[in-house]
């Protein structure tokens, strides 16, 4: 691993934050994720912990009990400055769908009289590179991408949108994402996912997680009509490719 200066502070009394440096970075990331996967498997054992890693933090959370500061800090730090032996994790590069039509892609005749760019400049933009998962919030499923194109770094809108819908792509700044249900946003849609990113009766009600890898591909109406419908019914495939970690 490298070695960064981290601060840790409580953060209530049944949680602990870690902190890197603020700034977006893949090395950091995967600095954070190292680290969370060794305490994991050689510190804090036993489900009773919760680790929430996301871009330069890692939160942990225990439940059961209010947290000793003071010894946990001093533990942390300790176990940060140890010689880890890098743990292989499983990282994946999921290939989703997305239909760029203006009818879904509600902004992209904006954006693009504001770039310069034609809408199928954007379109290609947009699928033609790999952004990283640097986190998973705000609501369950929302995945913040990060590694978007120059071209395609476009400020939120000034007024956010009182309902934005589920499956909606954005772009707001050097991030993209998708919206897992219907909320209120401020991102700029340029697009609509056929695949639900969040589904609570799963096992897993999350298949990404932190660190892996997404890129998008276009298709028709017709091909998002389709894939809507067996997702629904639970025959969609999505594509995976298992990365080295």
């Amino acid at each position: 691993m490298n070695s960064y200066p981290i601060s840790i502070r409580p953060f209530g009394i049944h949680a602990i934050l870690l902190e890197w440096p603020s700034r977006v970075d893949v090395a950091i990331l995967e600095d954070i994720l190292q680290f969370t996967q060794y305490i994991k498997e050689c510190c804090l054992k036993g489900e009773e912990w919760e680790i929430v890693p996301a871009y330069n933090s890692v939160t942990l959370i225990y439940r059961e009990a209010p947290i000793n500061f003071k010894e946990l800090k001093t533990k942390l730090l300790d176990w940060y400055k140890e010689d880890i032996k890098v743990v292989k994790r499983q990282k994946n590069l999921w290939r989703l769908p997305v239909c760029y039509d203006e009818d879904f892609g509600i902004d992209l005749k904006e954006l693009s009289e504001k770039s310069g760019n034609t809408i199928d400049e954007l379109v290609k933009l947009h699928t033609s590179h790999i952004y990283t998962v640097f986190g998973i919030g705000f609501l369950p499923g929302f995945t913040y991408l990060g590694g978007v194109p120059e071209e395609l770094q476009f400020n939120r809108r000034p007024e956010p949108r009182s309902k934005v819908l589920k499956g909606s792509v954005g772009l707001a700044g050097k991030q993209t994402g998708i919206y897992p249900q219907d909320s209120p946003g401020g991102w700029n849609i340029i697009g609509k996912c056929s695949v639900p990113m969040f589904d609570p009766k799963a096992k897993e009600p999350c298949f990404i997680s932190v660190g892996d890898q997404v890129q998008f591909h276009k298709i028709t109406k017709a091909e998002f009509d389709l894939y809507e419908i067996e997702s629904e019914v639970g025959i969609y495939k999505l594509e995976k490719i298992v990365l080295d970690a």
